[in-house]
């Protein structure tokens, strides 16, 4: 049996821990007189850097350089260092596993599965984050699109993942997002699992099997459907 699962919002509350980033980063903003930045955050504006396929495998300096630069011509290294300073402590003081996660991974452990992890993001963004979270150790493999240089809105990450356990015919992925985590599960022939919760619980889903509210539950579907093909 081999597992796909997602890192933000699926394991961790990657998002919420982001949304209090914002937050704490508004006041800076408005102390420096970044208006413009200001009434960019506030204006949502950022949601159309969400289909972009090189911020998904960039640093988190990369991504406030480049959300800068969409509102300003040049930002100055303090400037932005400042920022990336205040954002990495605030994020890092707010994210959580989720409560279910360890039992999750060590559930499927004990069940005999392979364990991948498949996320978008940079190498040291994510890999801080297991490290920082403690469950590194529960995957098999780790592959990160900061690490490939493709993101999870092309397919490529997860033929990568099957091709890494060929013998493997058995395999589920599960994460929060339809259009990335569900839409590559169903091109290697994977059950689909999205799990309802994070930035993107609200969005309409078209590749799903099945769709959970929490990661017992996609532990429940993954064990019902093991016996059944067993």
């Amino acid at each position: 049996m081999l597992v796909l699962v997602d890192l933000d919002d699926t394991l961790c509350n990657t998002w919420d821990a982001a949304k209090w980033s914002i937050l704490r980063l508004l006041p800076h903003l408005l102390r420096k007189r970044k208006i413009r930045a200001l009434v960019y955050i506030l204006s949502q504006r950022y949601k159309e850097l969400e289909q972009s396929k090189e911020l998904h495998i960039l640093d988190l300096d990369k991504i406030l350089e480049n959300f800068m630069e969409r509102v300003y011509r040049k930002i100055s290294n303090r400037d932005l260092q400042e920022m990336v300073e205040l954002v990495d402590r605030t994020f890092f003081s707010n994210l959580k596993l989720y409560p279910d996660a360890k039992e999750f991974l060590e559930e499927l452990k004990n069940m005999g599965a392979k364990i991948v992890l498949v996320t978008d993001s940079s190498s040291y963004w994510q890999r801080k984050k297991l490290e920082y979270l403690g469950i590194k150790d529960y995957f098999d493999e780790l592959i990160i699109s900061g690490e490939t240089g493709i993101s999870k809105l092309e397919p490529h990450n997860f033929f990568l993942a099957k091709k890494m356990f060929p013998k493997e015919s058995e395999i589920y992925m599960v994460g929060d997002r339809d259009e990335t985590d569900m839409k590559g599960g169903k091109t290697i022939g994977a059950t689909t699992i999205l799990v309802r919760r994070g930035y993107f619980q609200s969005r309409r889903h078209e590749h799903a099997d099945y769709i959970v509210k929490d990661l017992l539950e996609a532990l429940e579907v993954i064990k019902n459907e093991h016996e059944k093909r067993a």
